[in-house]
Formats: structure tokens, sequence, C-alpha cells
């Protein structure tokens, strides 16, 4: 089987602005980040445009000191955080640099269950104890896959996954590789993370933010309980959790 190297590898930086400050809000709410004096230190993994990092950077009421890091430089904003270009997943803090780690949709980029695996340690290692970590995904279950735009691209074993991608002529080598919560579940108890999957407030703060006059947000989704969404919590097209060390 071949994996694609680094080289092979396209950014898919999402550099819609608008997109991202609600995405920033959606990420302050599930950490739980509140108000005060206290510096949070924190650092968003595959800045992309930067719009994250630039929200949390010059938040109004939150404390942040913003580093950002990515292997290109896409930034649409670049005021008010430090950024770094990295070569690969080693990520060029000391230990225990941050209260706060953010990795949305860079997982499923880094490379084979071991990249992977590396860069869930590299999170751990430089977050502070104490400190939590956000980490959002497609689900490889997702019958669209989100990148490609192809229906079951990733549902197929790894090896089919470039051919079927040439045949419908959308590129030459598929360079993405989606998780299922099993597969994330094995990869965070190696690394050392507990894990609080975030579906079921995600999606309601989704409504709430983008479309709070929908119907069935205000009919249904207001009202259901966490509990019920744990019977479908590994059917969900996009898989978010928030990480603590494991004591």
């Amino acid at each position: 089987m071949t994996i694609p190297q680094s080289s092979d590898r396209r950014p898919h930086a999402v550099l819609d602005l608008p997109s991202r400050h609600l995405k920033a809000i959606k990420i302050e709410r599930l950490l739980n980040l509140h108000a005060g004096s206290q510096l949070i230190r924190m650092l968003e993994i595959g800045t992309g445009s930067g719009g994250i990092a630039h929200y949390f950077a010059t938040h109004s009421k939150l404390n942040c000191e913003v580093d950002a890091v990515d292997i290109e430089d896409n930034r649409q904003i670049k005021n008010g955080y430090r950024f770094t270009l990295v070569k690969d997943i080693h990520l060029p803090f000391p230990d225990h640099s941050f209260d706060v780690v953010i990795s949305n949709h860079v997982i499923e980029h880094v490379g084979d269950s071991t990249c992977q695996r590396n860069h869930l340690l590299e999170m751990r290692r430089v977050l502070k104890p104490g400190g939590k970590a956000y980490l959002a995904f497609p689900n490889r279950w997702q019958w669209k896959e989100p990148h490609y735009r192809l229906a079951g691209l990733s549902w197929l074993p790894e090896y089919w996954r470039s051919p079927y991608l040439r045949l419908r002529k959308r590129g030459q080598c598929y360079d993405c590789r989606p998780l299922s919560l099993s597969q994330i579940e094995t990869l965070l108890h190696a690394a050392g993370f507990s894990a609080w999957q975030q579906h079921g407030p995600a999606l309601r703060l989704t409504y709430e933010l983008e479309r709070p006059d929908a119907l069935i947000f205000r009919a249904l989704l207001k009202r259901i309980p966490d509990e019920f969404y744990a019977h479908l919590r590994g059917w969900f097209p996009t898989l978010i959790f928030i990480l603590r060390t494991a004591q």
C-alpha cells in the first residue's frame, strides 16, 4: 500500500474568513473558554487562512497569546498572532507550552496511522498539565468525502482510493486519511489522551450560529439531550473531541 508523501499532499486550506469566524466561535464555546485576566497560551496547528488564530488573538474579552503553524503560508489575515512554517508534524515549541491546542481538520492530512499518532503525541507534549485540546476531522464513514466531493471515496480500502480519484478525474493521488470513531479512539488512547466527543453540542451550536430560525433547530435540536447522541456517535459526518491528558 502506498501512502502519499508530504510532497504529494495539498494544503486543502479553507480560505473563507467568515466561515473561519463562525468556526472560531464554536471552538471557543466547545472549549468552554471564559473571559478573565488570566493569560491563555494557545496554539493552532494548520492555521490555513489565519482566521481562527486572528479571532482568538484579537478577542475583546479573552486574554489570548496565540501561536499558529502550517506547512504552507496560505494566510488571508496575519495580524495579532505569531506564525511559524513547519516541515512536518514536529512542533517547534518546548514541552508544556500551551493551555489550549487546536487541531481543526488537520489530522487527516498528516500521513499514515503512525504520523497521525505522532501528531497527537506532539499535541500532548506541548500541552500544559490541566490544559485542553480541540480535535476535529471528517468521519471516514461520511458518504461524500468532503475534500474531493466523491461519494464513497473514504469508504474504500486505502489502496483503491487514488485509482478511484483518477478514474473520476479528480486528481492523481488521494492525500487524506479520514478516521473512523474506533480508529481515533485507539490513537487517542495510545497518545495518552482522555477524550469527550462533542457532536451533539457542536450540531446545536452550528444551527444556533448559522440557522437559528430553522424549524428543526427550534422544534427538535434544542430539546434533544446529549445522551441521545451517544447512540449515533460513530455516524456524525464530522467527529469532534475535547481532549485532556490522561491521569
